[in-house]
């Protein structure tokens, strides 16, 4: 981590330590992905399960159909849900308008609280509207670090993307890459753009982006393949997240490359991957974390008027460097789903 984020993490560890402090078990439940809706149970968590009145909190994401990433933030949420005796109602769609109609459907419900992705901000800015105007609380988690505030969200818990692409870029540097490729698989996701932004802000060597389609993985080898093909200057490939890094991963040993490739975000399989040297290193936001944050902190809201970052500031969550240094003891909670 570089120099500046350390110290904005420092900034932060208040609230997240208030966060911490509130949080009297962690329970983890199975979780699927989909756009449908599906209330999480919370059977199975009894020790130290809040008695506040029951709550309905609705998460509505931008997540893609079979995207492991989203799997991280739901049990993080669910494990929140389960502590503080909330429903939860899970729901996304990676398109601007389906995620916005989800929220709608919240509002519709009459939920207690929405934690939503502003991976396309411009078109949740009236639901937002809406749901300020049912005096229905709204935070932000992952994406729209920068949007938040200007929606008007309560709270937002994440990573600062511009920042966590600046400090991969200068890792970048150390590693002595000469030449890299960015790989976006959702064209106009800003969190995502800004990432690529942040690394070419940083990084001294020839950089370049690569658009592909994330929901069509034969695709995505394919293109970057094909690119490793043409461009045999390029040292490394990075992707913005861990099914996108294993498929570049796969893609360099059919192009014949001697690329190497760092990425953003962790699963299980990827740390298996640093662990075995065929992903160079990874920045991970802690996802848990932010689904987690995200519930409690409407639990927080409800029950004490509480805002982390006192409504001013974001929480941040990331970015930390996972590598050969430290796989192993982050590996054993990828194991189980929680990093």
């Amino acid at each position: 981590m570089d120099r500046s984020s350390l110290s904005r993490s420092r900034r932060f560890a208040p609230a997240v330590a208030l966060a911490a402090a509130a949080a009297l078990t962690l329970a983890g439940c199975s979780s699927s992905s989909g756009g449908k809706k599906s209330e999480e149970s919370a059977d199975g968590a009894s020790a130290g399960k809040a008695t506040t009145p029951r709550m309905t909190i609705a998460l509505v994401t931008h997540q893609s159909p079979g995207d492991t990433f989203w799997d991280i933030v739901r049990k993080g949420a669910q494990a929140a849900a389960a502590k503080d005796n909330v429903k939860l109602v899970y729901s996304a769609d990676p398109s601007a308008g389906g995620q916005a109609n989800l929220v709608q459907n919240a509002i519709d419900q009459k939920v207690d609280g929405i934690a939503i992705t502003l991976a396309k901000p411009d078109a949740l800015k009236d639901v937002v509207a809406k749901a300020k105007a049912q005096n229905i609380p709204v935070v932000g988690l992952n994406s729209g670090v920068s949007e938040w505030q200007k929606l008007g969200l309560m709270e937002f818990f994440g990573q600062d993307e511009t920042v966590a692409g600046e400090a991969l870029g200068k890792r970048l540097n150390k590693e002595g890459a000469k030449s890299a490729v960015c790989v976006i698989q959702e064209q106009g996701n800003i969190g995502l753009t800004q990432r690529c932004d942040g690394v070419k802000k940083t990084f001294t060597g020839k950089f370049q982006t690569l658009n592909v389609n994330g929901a069509d993985m034969p695709s995505v080898k394919s293109t970057i393949t094909a690119k490793l093909s043409q461009d045999k200057s390029i040292d490394y490939v990075v992707a913005l997240g861990a099914p996108i890094a294993l498929t570049a991963s796969q893609a360099g040993s059919d192009a014949g490359s001697k690329a190497k490739v760092a990425t953003f975000d962790l699963n299980k399989d990827l740390t298996t991957a640093i662990s075995k040297g065929t992903i160079a290193f990874a920045v991970d936001q802690q996802p848990y974390l932010q689904g987690y944050l995200a519930i409690d902190s409407l639990w927080l809201y409800k029950n004490n008027g509480n805002y982390m970052g006192g409504g001013e500031q974001p929480v941040l969550t990331g970015p930390a460097f996972v590598d050969k240094s430290n796989v192993d003891t982050v590996a054993k909670f990828a194991a189980k789903g929680t990093r």
